[in-house]
């Protein structure tokens, strides 16, 4: 027997009895924490990366030569000794090699900060026929590797009577630094507005005076910037050192380290691990010194004026 068909009646009822649809509300929102979560993860790897080799390095100097070879590298120091920084400091002769990297950088990086910084100007301020060539010049420079002319130049070295003194390193490091100075000085100065220098000529100031009194404290923040990215350079260079200089007396830091390693592989860790942490930790207490202005300059050459 089939059941009734529904009336009217029963469709009202049944309809008005229904409940409404709820309207469909926005997606629940991830909260703040997670949506940064995966940035803070990735930060937090790069810096174990950055940080794990340098607090190995600094354990690794208060080892002695027996915990070296017995226990794991990653095993802490039996006991805090400064044994291994005065070993490294007398015996390993570590103060004449960071004499030797100081009298061969400063007069490298005052030479191409003199040359550098005036290039720049005269190719971007001043208005000269063929200025462009001559920075077209500088830039094939940058492109040429070292390492293709370091033959050359110890041949020449030994014929003019340089060699056994620091002058090679100098005028190599001169020479390989200028390019990229010029360029990165001549970019920093065509941010300057040129108005200020149009405005100095018509008050009667020489090229000479402008330069001093105003392209360069306007780009000082730039010239510390360039100062220290080739005092880095300078002074973390093994290759041409290691090409030019053949007397004990005369090594840099960088090939003085060669030497804590002794005949058949012999290597005192201990000493060279205490040498490695003068070397770092005084550029790294330097540049976090200069942080600011560096920054400052980095950015300098970004906008124009």
């Amino acid at each position: 027997m089939s059941a009734p068909a529904p009336t009217s009646v029963d469709l009202v009822r049944t309809t008005a009895t229904a409940p409404a649809p709820t309207p469909a509300g926005p997606p629940p929102r991830i909260p703040r924490f997670l949506r940064r979560l995966p940035v803070r993860v990735l930060v937090a790897v790069l810096l174990v990366i950055e940080i794990y080799p340098l607090v190995w390095l600094v354990l690794g100097s208060f080892k002695t030569q027996n915990e070296f070879l017995t226990e794991p590298s990653w095993a802490l120091p039996s006991r805090i000794t400064f044994d291994n920084y005065v070993v490294a400091w007398t015996e390993g002769d570590v103060s004449s090699y960071i004499r030797n990297s100081l009298l061969a950088t400063a007069p490298a990086l005052a030479f191409i900060i003199v040359f550098g910084v005036a290039a720049g100007f005269a190719l971007e301020v001043l208005v000269w026929r063929g200025r462009n060539k001559v920075l077209l010049a500088f830039l094939v420079g940058i492109m040429v590797p070292g390492q293709m002319i370091l033959l050359p130049l110890f041949t020449a070295y030994f014929k003019v009577g340089l060699a056994g003194t620091l002058w090679p390193l100098i005028i190599t490091y001169t020479a390989i630094g200028l390019p990229l100075t010029v360029f990165m000085m001549a970019t920093y100065f065509r941010a300057v507005p040129r108005e200020v220098f149009e405005a100095a000529a018509l008050d009667g100031a020489s090229v000479l005076r402008s330069f001093w009194t105003i392209g360069f404290p306007m780009v000082r923040n730039a010239v510390l910037t360039v100062a220290l990215v080739q005092f880095f350079f300078i002074w973390n260079d093994l290759l041409i050192a290691l090409t030019f200089i053949t007397g004990r007396d005369l090594r840099t830091i960088q090939v003085g380290l060669l030497t804590f390693s002794g005949e058949f592989g012999q290597t005192a860790y201990g000493p060279l691990f205490a040498a490695i942490c003068i070397n770092v930790f005084g550029t790294l207490l330097l540049y976090l010194f200069l942080n600011q202005q560096v920054m400052k300059g980095l950015t300098a050459g970004s906008v124009k004026g």
